[in-house]
């Protein structure tokens, strides 16, 4: 009987030892899809139509696309219909909002609404949330890069040390340039650990957020880590052989050394990766043994920070900018 014959596996280049390739595949961890709508059914289960089917698994059919700014809404031709409170009109999470429905404290078209289901039509309807009325004008969707400093956390709360915080000089002229428009809530995709820096999107278009963040994107994201004491050869061989990180294993993209600059005597690490998971290339520098001195986000995507944004500056993003990106723009 003839034995099959074995394929001779192809040998590749030497690699440098300045720039090591990850040897093994992509970590096989959890599927993140599956999981995501597994918790977004258990978060809002409670909030299915009239019909039994939750909203949930109608956004997964596409008949009730999802939407920030407060609502679940359909299109009914040209006119809109919301379906449920999920948010009043971004001012507050969704626990928050439907506390306020359940406490009496919200009114449309003069009755009290008791029920997170009800349907309300924001540009015809009259909408009181504790005795204030809800303006008719939605706000315009906004888009940042943003270069966060050291010390800044990614919060949308009122700490003063948010990175929200920083565009407190942005507001100083809304009302005047944006009359009868409510002041939009900004939030950052994903986040930066307090002492990292560097690139990070701040935007309130929460389906551009989704897709920006979401594990299936596989947006690559580059760092630059500045390394205590001398790197070698094997230190880069043990980040690019990944490490384990919640119980799955994380590998980067790749990892290289920079060549040595006159005004940086520290040695520098370009290293990529995609899953972005919580501390990762922290993660990956300490499992090759070396010590970190100072790590900056300088790219998402094809969009890299620009070389020019000072620390704590932030700049508007244009139409290519958020294609760079690669996030999901949804047109209103």
């Amino acid at each position: 009987m003839d034995r099959p014959r074995r394929r001779r596996q192809p040998q590749g280049p030497a690699h440098s030892p300045r720039s090591i390739p990850p040897r093994h595949g992509r970590g096989q961890g959890e599927n993140f899809e599956e999981r995501e709508h597994q918790e977004e059914e258990e978060e809002e289960g409670d909030e299915s139509g009239g019909d039994g089917v939750s909203a949930a698994a109608l956004r997964r059919r596409r008949l009730i696309p999802r939407r920030p700014g407060g609502f679940i809404m359909r299109r009914l031709g040209s006119r809109r219909e919301y379906v449920s409170f999920v948010r009043i009109h971004k001012q507050c999470k969704r626990r928050g909002s439907e506390e306020l429905i359940f406490g009496g404290k919200v009114t449309v078209n003069g009755s009290v609404c008791t029920s997170p289901q009800t349907r309300v039509d924001i540009l015809k309807d009259s909408i009181y949330v504790n005795g204030s009325r809800l303006p008719k004008k939605l706000p315009p969707k906004l888009y940042f890069a943003l270069n966060k400093p050291k010390g800044y956390i990614c919060s949308s709360g009122e700490e003063s040390k948010s990175v929200v915080s920083l565009f407190d000089g942005f507001w100083k002229t809304w009302n005047k340039t944006n009359p009868g428009v409510p002041k939009p809530l900004l939030f950052t995709v994903g986040r930066l650990d307090v002492a990292t820096t560097g690139l990070i999107i701040v935007t309130n278009d929460g389906d551009f957020a989704q897709s920006l963040a979401h594990p299936s994107s596989e947006l690559s994201k580059e760092y630059i880590a500045t390394i205590e004491g001398g790197v070698h050869r094997r230190h880069l061989i043990a980040i690019s052989e990944g490490t384990q990180i919640d119980g799955v294993h994380c590998v980067p993209d790749s990892v290289e050394l920079l060549p040595s600059q006159p005004d940086a005597s520290r040695p520098r690490l370009r290293i990529v990766v995609h899953e972005g998971r919580n501390h990762e290339v922290r993660e990956l520098v300490k499992n090759a043994g070396l010590k970190l001195h100072s790590l900056k986000r300088v790219r998402i995507g094809r969009f890299r920070l620009p070389p020019d944004l000072g620390h704590g500056k932030y700049v508007e993003l244009k139409q290519a900018d958020l294609k760079l990106l690669g996030g999901t723009i949804h047109k209103s």
